[in-house]
């Protein structure tokens, strides 16, 4: 009978107080996102009024950030999978799907760090190197925060039953946040490579 109360005082609680937190998620990544668009806007106008000759513009490699992106777009799918598992009350799944998000998030930014060893421009050499490591290093923090996430999911998960087909608002909110930083990237990958 108690517990009976309890669940109805819950369900109670739970219509009186909805959960706005991935309300609150999409606005913090909607304010991400204008300020991506802002760092977007500086390197376009940069771009259109260059006042660098063609022969002083660094050549970019290409395959490290080619390899990353890949690596970034299939970790999307893999992330994705957790949500499938945890429908299911699958928490070995997700911890297994999170895992390798993570080592591919790990592998990311690593390539990203050996692309900066790679580069023979610096952060203050011209108005495109800044441009360019302000652009890459600010989606390199939200990769590590990202990443920092999709560990705490993991580390949460060990306790039995704190995550289940009812209650997964970190798994949810982690995976949506990888999204945007997947997103970002293909933006950022384009504009500066492929441009």
């Amino acid at each position: 009978m108690t517990s009976t109360l309890e669940a109805l005082k819950t369900h109670h609680l739970e219509e009186a107080h909805p959960d706005h937190r991935i309300f609150g998620l999409i606005l913090f990544l909607v304010a991400e996102g204008m300020i991506f668009l802002g760092l977007f806007a500086a390197y376009l106008t940069f771009r259109a009024v260059n006042s660098l000759p063609a022969e002083q513009m660094p050549e970019l490699e290409l395959l490290i950030p080619a390899i990353n992106t890949t690596i970034l777009i299939s970790s999307s799918f893999v992330i994705h999978g957790a949500e499938d598992a945890i429908k299911q009350n699958n928490v070995k799944a997700v911890q297994r799907y999170f895992g390798i998000t993570a080592l591919m998030g790990v592998v990311f930014l690593v390539g990203q760090i050996y692309e900066y060893s790679q580069l023979t421009f610096g952060l203050r050499d011209n108005l495109f190197a800044s441009t360019f490591y302000a652009l890459t290093g600010f989606h390199g923090l939200h990769v590590l925060v990202g990443l920092l996430a999709i560990l705490a999911v993991l580390w949460r998960s060990r306790q039995p039953d704190y995550y289940s087909d009812q209650h997964h608002f970190g798994i949810e909110a982690a995976e949506i946040y990888w999204h945007f930083v997947d997103i970002v990237w293909i933006v950022l990958f384009v504009l500066l490579y492929l441009i």
